[in-house]
C-alpha cells in the first residue's frame, strides 16, 4: 500500500510537470527514475506556491495561504497532500530549511507591486524564487559541495531570467515590472503592457540586456554540472541548455515582447540534447567560482563558498 502511494504521489507530480513544464518534463527523460520523481515533487510544490499568490481572490487570501504554509512546514505535518508530501521530501532529502524560507519569501514579494530599481533587485529576486531551487535540487541529488551549490544558484538564477525576458508582456499585466528602472527609466507596467511607452526601443534593449546577464549565469551553472552525480549530469545540462535555448528564440524574434510567447519545440529540443550529449562528453578543466556573480548576494545561503 505504501508503494502504490508512493507511486500515485510520484505520478501526479509528474503529471504537474508535463503539463506546466514541458522544458523539464523533456530534459526529466535523462535523468535517473527515482531522481526525476523527487525533482517533479520539489517542481509541484513550487508551482502550487506560486499558484497560492497567482490564483488568490485577494491579497489578503493570499497572505492566508503563505501563513497556514509555513505552519504545516513549522509543524512538520500539513493536510494539503501537496504540502505534506513537501515535508515528506525535505526530511528525505534534508533539504535546508532557510533555503526553503527564502523561496517562500521571493514568491511572496509578487504580492507587492513589483517595480524593481535596480540590477541588485533583481539578482536578489531570481535568487529567491530560482536559486533556491537550485540548491533544494543540490539536497535531491545529495550533493554538499560549497562549490557545486554556488553553481546551482547560478543555473537557477540564469533561467529565472530567461523567464523574466520572456514574460515582459504577461508579467506587466499582473501588475509587475522585473526590468530595473535603472535600464528603462519609470515606464510603469501598464504602460508595457498598453504599449503607450516612449521610445520603444527601451524594453527591448533591456530584455537584450537581460539575456546577456543570464549567458554569464549559465556558463557557470553549467560549469558546475560535473560536481552533481552521474545520473543527475546530462538530465539537468539538457534541462540548461534547452532553457538557454528560449533566450536564443527570444533573440530570434528581436526581442519582440507583443511577439507569440518564445518556446523551444519538440525537435529543437532533441536538437539542443544532441549537442548537450557532445558536450557531454568534453572534458574541461575546473575553473574556480566566479565571485562576482554573487555581489549582490551577501549574507544569503550558500552564496559564498565559506558562507554557513
Amino acid at each position: 500500500m505504501i508503494q502504490s502511494n508512493n507511486a500515485k504521489t510520484i505520478d501526479s507530480a509528474l503529471t504537474v510537470l508535463s503539463e506546466h513544464g514541458k522544458s523539464f518534463r523533456f530534459a526529466g527523460r535523462f535523468l535517473d527514475k527515482e531522481l526525476i520523481g523527487k525533482c517533479a515533487r520539489l517542481y509541484r510544490f513550487c508551482r502550487y506556491l506560486d499558484d497560492s499568490i497567482d490564483e488568490a481572490l485577494d491579497s489578503e487570501s493570499a497572505i492566508y495561504n503563505l501563513q497556514e504554509l509555513k505552519y504545516s512546514l513549522d509543524n512538520g505535518s500539513s493536510f494539503n497532500h501537496i504540502t505534506q508530501d513537501f515535508i515528506n521530501l525535505t526530511k528525505q532529502t534534508d533539504m535546508q530549511r532557510n533555503v526553503v524560507d527564502e523561496l517562500i519569501y521571493g514568491i511572496a514579494s509578487d504580492l507587492n507591486k513589483v517595480l524593481f530599481k535596480n540590477e541588485k533587485e533583481l539578482i536578489q529576486y531570481c535568487y529567491r524564487v530560482a536559486g533556491t531551487v537550485g540548491l533544494l535540487m543540490c539536497d535531491i541529488f545529495g550533493v554538499k559541495d560549497k562549490k557545486a551549490r554556488m553553481h546551482a544558484i547560478d543555473l537557477g538564477i540564469a533561467m529565472q531570467l530567461t523567464n523574466i525576458a520572456r514574460d515582459v508582456k504577461e508579467d506587466a499585466e499582473l501588475g509587475r515590472r522585473y526590468l530595473p528602472s535603472e535600464w528603462i527609466g519609470e515606464i510603469s507596467p501598464e504602460e508595457i503592457s498598453e504599449n503607450t511607452f516612449r521610445p520603444k526601443n527601451l524594453v527591448r534593449i533591456s530584455i537584450e540586456r537581460l539575456l546577456k546577464i543570464a549567458d554569464q549565469y549559465y556558463i557557470s551553472g553549467i560549469h558546475g554540472i560535473r560536481f552533481l552525480p552521474s545520473g543527475a549530469r546530462l538530465g539537468i545540462l539538457v534541462a540548461a541548455q534547452t532553457y538557454r535555448e528560449i533566450g536564443i528564440v527570444i533573440k530570434e524574434k528581436k526581442y519582440n515582447f507583443y511577439a507569440e510567447r518564445a518556446y523551444v519545440g519538440l525537435l529543437r529540443k532533441i536538437q539542443v540534447a544532441a549537442k548537450s550529449l557532445f558536450f557531454y562528453y568534453k572534458k574541461e578543466p575546473y575553473i574556480e567560482h566566479d565571485s562576482k556573480l554573487h555581489h549582490h548576494l551577501n549574507n544569503f545561503p550558500d552564496a559564498h563558498k565559506y558562507s554557513v
